[in-house]
């Protein structure tokens, strides 16, 4: 029952977005261009890339970041930038915007040789004896996650993006997940295994 009820939560906070204008959306992204570069896939590795995200967990990230400056970081996503840049947006900006970024393809990347190993254990498997759930339980075998759960696209994502969010997560700083999910699984991993999973994912196909 607690699964079932998970997963209707997850597919009606999905469903509650606004219908997005991805021609729309591109009139609206001028300055996103400036660390998300023009075509989505970050000027820089610590940017994420959101081209080919989807567009609904683009949009709850950006109502997050608005509801963090709103509530003074008592809910939502806390960043300071993003926050700053999200206040202004209107609910129909997000979804534009979210639909714009999600109709563009995602760079290629590729995984460091050395963390293939302990990444990709942990990323199909997990680890059972200290409750690590496998990342593709929610990600899916390459990392493509899913649409109606909410649950984002990591594969060919930048490695240091995703090293930054783990440790967000696992250190408390980051707290929009559903449920606690990323946080529950983050808390339980190390430094080397935060590096592994970060740059084995950047690699999957």
């Amino acid at each position: 029952m607690k699964k079932l009820a998970l997963i209707l939560t997850l597919l009606a906070s999905c469903s509650a977005w606004a219908q997005g204008d991805a021609e729309a959306g591109k009139a609206k992204a001028a300055t996103c261009a400036a660390c998300h570069g023009a075509d989505g896939n970050g000027i820089m590795a610590q940017y994420p890339k959101i081209a080919g995200q989807h567009a609904g967990y683009l949009e709850k990230q950006l109502n997050d970041f608005k509801l963090a400056m709103s509530t003074g970081g008592a809910q939502g996503r806390n960043d300071p930038v993003m926050g700053g840049m999200a206040m202004p947006l209107t609910e129909q900006d997000m979804a534009d915007l979210a639909a714009f970024y999600a109709s563009l393809p995602i760079s290629d990347n590729t995984t460091a040789e050395s963390s293939i190993e302990l990444g990709q254990t942990l990323y199909r498997f997990g680890d059972t004896e200290r409750g690590v759930t496998a990342c593709t339980a929610c990600h899916g075998p390459r990392g493509n996650g899913t649409s109606l759960s909410g649950f984002p696209k990591i594969s060919g994502q930048n490695g240091e993006y995703v090293k930054l969010q783990l440790e967000k997560f696992r250190d408390g700083q980051r707290g929009n997940d559903m449920n606690a999910m990323m946080r529950a699984v983050a808390a339980k991993l190390t430094d080397d295994e935060i590096t592994a999973l970060s740059q084995y994912v950047g690699g999957l196909h």
